[in-house]
């Protein structure tokens, strides 16, 4: 019964269900799961293939998603990206990855470039968020979600979370092991993730301030290991002659850099340096000594924002949504040991 020529009416006919819902069922949208079961069973014993090119034409689809971020290697996105490929493949869409740069002018362009007929919907995580690429994203001719700031009052859909008061729960734990001599190594703070971090280190400290002797920041050229090495070697060379007692770091990778610099200047972490990081990747989990850093929950941000975009591409008038991610600390080894 097997034929290379089975045609959707064929496998609609076995499986004994109408021409659209056979078509909803393979597609992955609007079928339930026992109706898309049916229709796999009938494709498959009739060996039909879908023609991805007609069914573009038909529907003038593309029934691909664009996820555009600065740096594609960045183990934050690598996660966020796992997360939405995983939703919108079970869906029938397939995942773009687009690198945008760290400009907001770079993520214009991109954005431009992708939405002139080669993707239904993008989902984009910004390094720098500006007026006019709200304004581009708001007049974009497919569906926008944004992970990062929320973007609610431009009604722009939008998937985010509390990275400064992720770090104010940093700097409470290190305050909570008896450290009182604190560096904040941060980012550019002309980013969106630069700014709302240093304004949560600031909080922390003013709010905290009868705890703590010193508190000094340094700022990296990016949220790089190299960068934070080089800023971090800068941070701890000011305080030779009583060293820091702790390093709150904006994100993981600057993180690992702290340590390597501490080691360099003969410190122990976290005996002599109690060090924290942000977005607890898995590098910063198999790191050594395991890296304390807040979560902001990556993969449920990125899995949020693919299932955003689905409502989105699947009910038009369904209109734009925010959603919130907590922010958790998860305690490990660079801030276990409390210091004698």
């Amino acid at each position: 019964m097997v034929s290379s020529r089975a045609t959707l009416p064929q496998v609609a006919e076995l499986a004994g269900v109408s021409l659209a819902s056979a078509s909803r069922a393979l597609h992955g949208t609007g079928a339930s799961k026992a109706m898309v079961e049916r229709v796999r069973a009938a494709a498959d014993e009739l060996g039909y293939q879908p023609d991805p090119a007609g069914r573009t034409l038909r529907m003038r689809r593309t029934f691909q998603i664009a996820f555009a971020v600065a740096d594609i290697g960045n183990p934050v996105y690598v996660e966020m990206m796992s997360a939405i490929q995983g939703a919108v493949a079970d869906r029938g869409y397939r995942l773009v990855v687009a690198a945008t740069g760290d400009t907001a002018a770079s993520t214009i362009d991109l954005v431009r470039g992708l939405a002139a007929g080669h993707v239904d919907g993008l989902v984009v995580s910004p390094l720098r968020i500006t007026d006019d690429l709200v304004s581009e994203l708001r007049e974009c001719t497919v569906p926008v979600v944004v992970i990062g700031r929320s973007l609610e009052d431009a009604g722009i859909s939008s998937v985010s979370t509390d990275s400064a008061g992720g770090i104010g729960a940093a700097v409470a734990h290190v305050l909570a092991l008896g450290r009182r001599r604190i560096g904040f190594l941060n980012g550019p703070t002309d980013t969106t993730p630069g700014s709302a971090r240093q304004r949560g280190f600031d909080e922390a400290v003013a709010g905290e301030r009868f705890a703590a002797e010193v508190v000094d920041t340094q700022t990296a050229d990016d949220f790089t290991v190299a960068a934070g090495v080089a800023a971090a070697r800068t941070l701890l060379g000011r305080h030779e002659g009583a060293p820091l007692d702790a390093v709150v770091a904006a994100n993981d990778l600057l993180a690992i850099g702290a340590i390597k610099a501490a080691r360099e200047a003969g410190l122990n972490v976290p005996a002599d340096l109690a060090v924290t990081g942000m977005d607890d990747t898995e590098i910063g989990q198999v790191y050594q000594p395991s890296l304390t850093s807040v979560s902001l929950r990556s993969a449920e941000r990125g899995r949020l924002a693919a299932e955003l975009m689905l409502r989105l591409l699947d009910e038009p008038s369904s209109g734009p949504a925010t959603v919130f991610v907590e922010p958790e600390l998860r305690v490990r080894e660079s801030t276990r040991e409390e210091k004698p």
